[in-house]
C-alpha cells in the first residue's frame, strides 16, 4: 500500500491529526470514509486513523426589528421563557392558568435572565385538543396587557391562530409564535405583516392530535428543511420580509425519539435557510426517555432539567439563536458558557 502520507486528503481550513491504533478489527481491513458532522474520519487500511478536524460552526448574526428594539441574534444565545396559560400543557398545565399568577411568573421569568417572554393560552402537546379563539384569548389578553406596562423584555404570542396573535399584538405582544408553520390558519402570515412583527414558523408533522402516530418521516432532514422553505415561502408571499422570519425545526412535534436527537445533531443544516434559527427541547418526553434509567419509566418532566441543559447546549453550539426553555435561571447560566465556547472558537 501507499505511504499514507502520500494519501492525505488536507481540505482548507482543516486540521488533521493522526492517532496511532495498536490493532484493526479484520472487518475493518479496507478502507472506509467514515462522515461525522463536523468531524470526517479517514479509515486507512493497516492501523493508521486520519480525522481530519472542521472548525466548529459559526452562527450567522442578524438584526430583528421589533415596535420597541432591535433584538442582536447570534453574538449570544437569547433565552425564550415559556408562560403556558394553560390547563393542560404536558410540563406546566393549570400551574400559571390564573391571571395573577401568570403576570407574577411572567415577571420572575424576567429576573430569572429571560430576553424574550412567549406568552400561549392554548396547549399543543400531543393529542391536546383545540380551543376556540375566544378561550384563547380570554385566558392570556389579560396578561400581555398588564405585563406590557411592567416589562423590560418583549413579548411573543404563541398562537396559531390571525385572530389571536392580532389582538394579542394589539395588546403589547411584538412577535408570533405559530408551532404550525402557517398551516393551521395562513392569515396569520398577514397579520404578522401589517404589525411588522417577527414571525417564527415552527414545523409540525399535522395537529397535535395525530402529530404522534406513524408513519414517520424517513428523512426527517430534508423533510423538516422542505416544510420549512413552504413555510418561509408562505409568509414572503404574505409580505413578510426574509429578515423577520425566523425558523424552528420542532423538536417533539411528529418526530421519533431517534429523530429528535438527529435533529440536533444535524441543526447546521437548517442554517441554509438563511433565518435565525430557535430551538424548543425543555422537558420535553423524549429527554424523559432517554435520561431514564435501563429498563426504568421515563423520567417525569420536573426531572428533566439536566437533560434540557445537555440538548441547549447542543442548540447553541449547532448554531441556535434563541432557546425557549421552562427553567430560565439555569438555562440562562447553561448558555452563558456554551456562548463562551462559541465565542472562543471563533477568535
Amino acid at each position: 500500500m501507499p505511504s499514507l502520507r502520500k494519501n492525505i486528503f488536507r481540505p482548507c481550513g482543516h486540521r488533521t491529526i493522526h492517532v496511532k491504533m495498536p490493532t484493526l478489527h479484520p472487518a475493518l481491513r479496507f478502507p472506509q470514509f467514515i462522515t461525522a458532522r463536523p468531524l470526517r474520519v479517514r479509515l486507512h487500511a493497516r492501523r493508521d486513523f486520519l480525522y481530519d478536524v472542521s472548525p466548529m460552526f459559526h452562527r450567522k448574526r442578524f438584526r430583528l426589528r421589533l415596535r420597541s428594539r432591535t433584538l442582536h441574534l447570534g453574538k449570544r444565545t437569547l433565552v425564550m421563557g415559556v408562560l403556558n396559560i394553560t390547563p393542560d400543557s404536558f410540563s406546566d398545565g393549570g400551574a400559571f392558568l390564573d391571571s395573577e399568577a401568570a403576570i407574577a411568573h411572567g415577571l420572575q421569568l424576567e429576573k430569572d435572565g429571560a430576553n424574550i417572554l412567549d406568552i400561549g393560552g392554548e396547549s399543543t402537546r400531543p393529542g391536546a385538543l383545540p380551543i376556540k379563539p375566544e378561550e384563547e384569548l380570554r385566558r392570556i389578553l389579560k396578561v400581555i396587557e398588564v405585563l406590557r406596562g411592567k416589562l423590560g423584555i418583549p413579548m411573543s404570542v404563541d398562537t396559531r391562530r390571525a385572530e389571536v396573535a392580532k389582538q394579542a399584538l394589539d395588546a403589547g405582544a411584538e412577535i408570533v409564535n405559530d408551532v404550525s408553520g402557517l398551516r393551521t390558519d395562513p392569515q396569520l402570515a398577514e397579520v404578522a405583516r401589517r404589525a411588522r412583527a417577527p414571525l417564527i414558523l415552527m414545523h409540525m408533522r399535522g395537529t397535535p392530535q395525530t402529530m404522534q402516530r406513524g408513519p414517520f418521516s424517513r428523512n426527517v432532514i430534508r423533510d423538516v428543511k422542505s416544510e420549512l422553505r413552504d413555510s418561509m415561502a408562505r409568509a414572503q408571499r404574505a409580505g413578510v420580509p426574509k429578515t423577520q422570519i425566523l425558523v424552528d425545526p420542532g423538536i417533539g412535534f411528529g418526530k421519533t425519539f431517534e429523530q429528535n436527537f438527529e435533529l440536533l445533531a444535524q441543526l447546521p443544516e437548517f442554517a441554509r435557510l438563511g433565518c435565525p434559527i430557535m430551538v424548543g427541547t425543555s422537558r420535553k418526553a423524549f429527554l424523559g426517555k432517554a435520561l431514564a434509567e435501563p429498563g426504568g419509566a421515563s423520567a417525569p418532566a420536573g426531572e428533566r432539567l439536566l437533560g434540557t441543559a445537555a440538548t441547549v447546549t447542543a442548540s447553541i453550539l449547532g448554531g441556535a439563536h434563541i432557546v425557549r426553555v421552562h427553567d430560565v435561571a439555569e438555562m440562562v447560566r447553561v448558555a452563558r458558557v456554551a456562548d463562551h465556547i462559541v465565542n472562543a472558537d471563533r477568535s
